[in-house]
């Protein structure tokens, strides 16, 4: 059967390569890797190109099952002219093809070296344009699965842990994209907003501009406070995270407007029972915002104050002794009175 598959792959005959291609996916791992030597890479990228849709998705299934766990392959593949016919299939407007392309993408984000071939196709701007709900309907891809939309956030973040494409990431409209998923999305707890939330979050902390578009854009400090409260720990963590670097940037411009969205009772709440790294982001945040001047009047700012310090010195006693967190939970409450 291996032997077979490759004689038709190579063979360029349309049906005897469509039927190889389905066929390459039942084969063992390494049997896959032979005929991955023997050549059979560029024959199917080939196969990608024109409007032939079952000879493409039957080739982009194969490419996929030969990238699995190989690195060599997922080069071969990127080398074999892969990664710039990848951005027109996500324009073709049929939705299977579309989700494939978009784990073949995926697939081949994970390998640093094809990072920087993954950015030039332009492929960035057109899976940014698909987490847009207005855009993706309009290009005729709004009902895409979930999967395909953690696909290309994970897509994003791979590409990411290359510094140099994080300004393309940005200036593509990520922030405004991720935002509007964020606020769609009113379950705080799921896979999806853990994931926009973690981009988010890496975006401004290794580049300015996405600092400052993030700080700016009306809503984002009030949706990072609402997932400190409601989120998983991964979400809550990634959200403080976020206020924190933002903090930090301009105290005196934002420390304000985080007060001002009720951040304070969460924050508490979250340097108790957060993650290892949620509590120490925590912690750092309540040390800028709380001598905030303009937080409210100044009987009611002293008042709050005086209790902040308390949950503070309670909260140490906590790490401690492990004892006295339903007192911090009592002055929390108070705290949102």
């Amino acid at each position: 059967m291996e032997e077979m598959i490759g004689k038709a792959l190579l063979s360029g005959e349309r049906e005897a390569q469509v039927f190889a291609a389905r066929e390459l996916c039942n084969l063992t791992t390494k049997q896959r890797h032979k005929l991955a030597e023997k050549g059979v890479i560029p024959p199917l990228v080939l196969m990608l190109h024109g409007h032939d849709y079952e000879a493409i998705e039957a080739a982009l299934f194969a490419l996929l099952c030969l990238a699995f766990r190989s690195e060599r392959n997922k080069i071969r593949i990127a080398k074999s002219g892969a990664i710039p016919i990848l951005p027109r299939i996500l324009l073709c407007q049929k939705e299977s093809l579309v989700e494939l392309a978009v784990a073949a993408l995926l697939t081949l984000s994970s390998c640093r070296a094809n990072k920087l071939a993954i950015a030039a196709s332009g492929a960035i701007g057109l899976l940014i344009d698909i987490l847009n709900a207005q855009l993706a309907a309009e290009n005729g891809y709004g009902n895409l699965s979930i999967q395909a939309n953690l696909d290309i956030l994970t897509t994003l973040q791979n590409l990411s842990t290359c510094p140099q494409i994080i300004p393309t990431i940005v200036l593509s409209g990520a922030v405004k994209s991720l935002f509007q998923l964020l606020t769609q999305d009113s379950e705080k707890s799921s896979e999806l907003v853990e994931k926009a939330m973690g981009m988010l979050e890496k975006m401004i902390s290794s580049s300015e501009i996405a600092m400052e578009e993030v700080a700016e854009t009306p809503g984002v400090i009030q949706v990072l406070v609402e997932a400190i409260e409601e989120g998983t720990p991964l979400c809550r963590e990634h959200a403080v995270g976020t206020l924190l670097d933002i903090c930090q940037s301009c105290r005196d411009r934002y420390r304000g407007i985080i007060l001002r969205e009720g951040a304070m009772p969460g924050l508490l709440q979250l340097s108790v029972d957060g993650t290892c790294k949620a509590r120490e982001k925590a912690k750092d945040l309540l040390l800028i915002l709380r001598d905030c001047s303009n937080y409210a009047n100044r009987e009611k700012k002293q008042s709050k104050n005086q209790i902040m310090e308390q949950v503070m010195r309670q909260i140490d006693r906590v790490e401690k002794t492990g004892k006295g967190l339903s007192l911090v939970e009592e002055m929390i409450a108070k705290l949102r009175t």
